[in-house]
């Protein structure tokens, strides 16, 4: 197999076109979410929730909130660890589920209170985990936020496990039950196979990546042997592309991108094929930060032009735009434009 030498701008072009972010807008809300394989779930809503944002920034105004909340009603998506994901695409993660020993003698430690959790969703349905029964006899250590908040613990690791699973949401608690009902009766796919799978899925969604790189949570930045392989002009090392992404087309546009999305959450591979610096600056220090405590990647074309440091004031109905900051020449008249629509969007007025 031949290797595939590629210049900086195909190789950014490939990513952008990749994540839907081109001027071609894909058709609805499951179709980007199939494409794209997740959205991921932060409860952080300083402008809006990153998978609103994320869906937005692929589809504009033809998108709103309620689709997501309509889709996950209906099962066609489902959460998983923090993501969500089409439902069919349960199927590639039931087998880890089974063999998974997550957080093994922790919850062997506690399986009585497993049990219990079990039993009362089995009689109850769908409950948030503050109800839910805590008879852990070993309580759940941490040094952080999550320190003896047994049943949580046991729930994620149940959900782990492939016992039960998040069946909707009410407010911002999350309803928990016995996976069985929340996931389509589909035979799980044989790791090996649901891993390659993955592998090639998560590529076609990225359109250049590592084969390997460092190990993250979540959703890896890596594709193992997916695709085929790429060097890219400048850049050390051998990448792994898409062949369906070589050689199209490419126009692009602005977009306002969530600090989540998949186009910039590999930081290597931002500044590598980007040349973009970023990190989400909301854990530091107000006199720390240099862009904003949520600031948002503007995308302009097939670069990465700049920061926007806004929030949504929902009380006084106005999006409050702090500071535009700029990386590189940009077209101000098309950022700001899509300020307006992101205000639009929200039903608030820019400020």
């Amino acid at each position: 197999m031949r290797t595939h030498r590629l210049s900086i701008v195909e190789a950014r072009r490939i990513a952008v076109r990749a994540q839907l972010l081109d001027d071609v807008r894909p058709a609805g809300l499951l179709d980007t979410v199939r494409h794209l394989t997740l959205l991921q779930i932060d409860p952080t809503a300083a402008v809006a929730p990153t998978a609103d944002l994320v869906a937005w920034s692929r589809l504009g105004a033809a998108y709103a909130p309620a689709d997501l909340v309509g889709a996950l009603a209906k099962r066609d998506l489902v959460e998983l660890t923090a993501t969500i994901r089409p439902a069919e695409d349960l199927a590639l993660y039931r087998a880890e589920m089974s063999e998974t020993q997550h957080r093994r003698e922790w919850v062997l430690a506690n399986d009585a209170c497993r049990r219990d959790i079990l039993a009362r969703l089995t009689a109850e349905g769908p409950l948030p985990s503050r109800v839910l029964p805590d008879t852990c006899a070993v309580p759940w250590r941490s040094t952080g936020w999550s320190n003896e908040q047994n049943v949580t613990r046991l729930l994620e690791a149940m959900s782990v496990r492939g016992e039960v699973a998040v069946a909707g949401r009410l407010g911002r608690d999350r309803l928990w039950d016995l996976a069985e009902r929340v996931y389509r009766d589909e035979p799980a796919i044989p790791l090996d196979e649901a891993l390659r799978r993955r592998d090639s899925r998560r590529l076609t969604a990225l359109g250049i990546a590592r084969a390997k790189t460092t190990n993250v949570p979540i959703e890896p930045y890596d594709v193992g042997e997916a695709g085929e392989p790429a060097v890219v002009e400048g850049v050390k090392g051998t990448w792994r592309v898409d062949p369906a992404q070589l050689d199209q087309t490419f126009t692009g546009r602005t977009a306002l991108l969530s600090p989540f999305d998949r186009l910039i959450h590999d930081r290597r591979r931002l500044l590598e094929i980007f040349g973009f610096e970023y990190g989400l600056e909301m854990y530091k220090p107000a006199a720390k930060r240099r862009w904003g405590y949520y600031a948002l990647p503007i995308l302009q074309g097939d670069q990465l032009v700049g920061k926007l440091d806004a929030a949504a004031d929902r009380k006084a109905g106005v999006l409050r735009v702090h500071a535009v900051h700029q990386d590189l020449p940009f077209d101000r008249a098309a950022v700001d434009e899509e300020i307006a629509a992101l205000a639009g969007w929200l039903g608030l007025v820019r400020a």
